[in-house]
């Protein structure tokens, strides 16, 4: 990629995160840049070829640590690791979480990825459950369906956190996000082995008074 495309997309993310994808223009964008819209449209047509070329931007680096995860040491501080890195690659990315339901019907090649996504996560989160299990760290399951809604939870949380976040305040600081990150790896704590939540007890003490 050109250093001009990259300036486009930084800027463009700039001011997709500070107004809302739907408030930003072409010219908008063009401007900050200090261009004419004629020259930025030479590298990217549309407004939504610069909002999918941000998507696969954002997701490369989910796609590149589900695709490891078969090669992952797992452990309690691993997960809650993953999760943080997640999360504060999310807010780089903040507009397209805080009006998901919107952006994907912007485009139809990133609803598709997302969707693929979505069942390479729920695949993913067995894999680390299968994981843990074999480590000693998580229970077997108590009935059929009790680990596919666990797997449910998790990531509908993961998807959804920074938009409810919004909600209520407008500048996250790190307190607000080893909040969420802590919300979200409790959730597995009610399935962990007496060695998981030992595990889990040592890097979170403050939880537990």
């Amino acid at each position: 990629m050109s250093k001009k495309k990259k300036l486009i997309l930084e800027v463009a993310r700039t001011l997709f995160n500070e107004k809302g994808y739907s408030q930003v223009t072409i010219r908008m964008i063009a401007l900050k840049l200090d261009m004419s819209s004629g020259n930025l449209n030479y590298h990217y047509k549309k407004r939504e070829d610069i909002f999918e070329a941000l998507y696969f931007e954002m997701v490369s680096e989910f796609d590149e640590r589900i695709k490891n995860l078969k090669n992952t040491e797992v452990s309690i501080t691993q997960i809650r690791n993953d999760i943080e890195q997640s999360m504060i690659r999310m807010i780089d990315y903040k507009f397209f979480w805080t009006d998901l339901y919107n952006l994907l019907t912007v485009s139809k090649k990133v609803k598709k990825h997302f969707q693929e996504v979505y069942k390479n996560r729920i695949t993913g989160c067995f894999l680390l459950f299968e994981k843990m299990k074999n480590q000693n760290l998580m229970r077997d399951s108590s009935f059929e369906l009790e680990y596919s809604f666990l797997a449910e939870r998790m990531i509908n949380y993961g998807n959804t956190w920074l938009y409810s976040t919004r909600l209520y305040v407008n500048k996250l600081n790190s307190n607000d996000i080893d909040n969420h990150v802590n919300i979200l790896l409790s959730m597995l704590y009610p399935f962990l082995t007496p060695l998981g939540q030992k595990e889990f007890r040592s890097i979170l003490p403050n939880l537990f008074g």
